[in-house]
């Protein structure tokens, strides 16, 4: 249903043009508004022949137009067929006084109505907002991690190879997602935080989503540039509606790709992107440090530069359990090849 209603880009490019040639539209009417009056015209020998018979009490001049007013305070634009040099010297013998009107510009009039523009453009923004309900309503705030539920992540560790370290090491994680009342029962503590790092193309993701799949447990994915966003609190805002929904579905994992993006030193830098990423980084630091091991909740993030990540995340009781995932060797890459062509028959 949602891809019926969702509109294709050059709809909406073709909707935006429209609204702008209205917009347009409507502004040329107000400058015509504003410069044009019903106004009678009358030639130039009449207006010599009302001047001559001192009925002229004065005359405006912009750019274009000649207007006079008469002394009974009629109105008339003069339609002037040439430049005539004489013209102010007549006008000054018979004491007519005369004056400079500006006309009004187009710009100017641009400028005026722009912040109309703004402010009703801003008006339907939230009216849309509001009428999409309350799911997509002041979403700024919302986190932009996807769910994978147990029916749909099929994705286990038989099919991740070159990379059997990792796995072992990852086993303990899926043993406790599975029969956490065992691990409790003996005083045990599962980490809060793994962090995957290895190079780009190893399988860091593909390794979460196996931990999940062989858990069967809920799988949140989000990339850690999604946090950070040009208006300051919604990456923090969107940490903590995360784990909010996380709480809702425990037992289950949080998984944070390129953390490096969010996770930096901090103090690196100076102005706004800055204190945006700093405020979302301490969000996070402060939701692991409010649910106990005991919620179910284990965060996995993947980075392939753990040496610019804040010290505070690395800490005792955060990403405290690092696992390497390398690159596979001649016989890892033999696996993967196996995995990869399972179901392709090969001469």
């Amino acid at each position: 249903m949602d891809d019926k209603n969702r509109k294709s880009p050059q709809m909406q490019l073709l909707q935006f043009f429209i609204v702008w040639l209205l917009i347009l539209g409507g502004v040329y009417l107000i400058v015509n508004l504003f410069t044009r009056q019903q106004v009678q015209e009358v030639s130039y020998t009449r207006f010599m022949k009302m001047v001559e018979e001192g009925n002229v009490s004065f005359v405006e001049f912009n750019d274009t137009e000649l207007r006079c007013i008469t002394k009974d305070g009629e109105k008339f634009n003069v339609l002037l067929p040439f430049q005539d040099p004489e013209l102010p010297k007549k006008l000054a013998e018979k004491g007519i006084e005369v004056r400079a009107k500006e006309r009004v510009k187009l710009w100017n009039v641009v400028v005026q109505v722009l912040p109309l523009i703004f402010l009703f453009f801003l008006f339907m923004f939230f009216m849309r907002q509001m009428q999409s309900g309350p799911n997509r309503a002041f979403s700024f705030g919302k986190s932009r991690a996807k769910l994978i539920t147990p029916s749909q992540e099929k994705v286990t560790f038989k099919d991740v190879a070159g990379v059997e370290e990792a796995k072992e090491e990852l086993r303990e994680v899926v043993e406790f997602l599975k029969n956490p009342g065992r691990y409790t029962k003996l005083g045990a503590r599962i980490p809060k935080g793994v962090l995957l790092v290895g190079p780009p193309g190893t399988g860091k993701t593909l390794l979460a989503r196996a931990v999940a799949g062989e858990a069967g447990v809920p799988f949140f994915s989000i990339s850690g540039s999604d946090f950070v966003e040009m208006f300051v609190g919604v990456g923090a805002a969107r940490v903590r509606d995360l784990f909010e929904t996380a709480k809702r579905n425990t037992p289950c994992i949080v998984f944070i790709d390129e953390i490096d993006a969010v996770g930096r030193h901090r103090g690196a830098g100076i102005g706004g992107g800055h204190d945006e990423r700093e405020q979302t980084l301490n969000a996070l630091l402060v939701e692991m440090d409010g649910f106990e091991t005991n919620q179910g909740i284990i965060v996995l993030a993947a980075t392939n530069r753990p040496d610019i990540l804040d010290h505070a995340l690395l800490r005792p009781g955060r990403f405290d359990r690092r696992i390497v995932v390398d690159v596979p060797d001649v016989k890892g890459r033999l696996q993967i090849l196996k995995v990869h062509t399972k179901k392709t028959p090969l001469g």
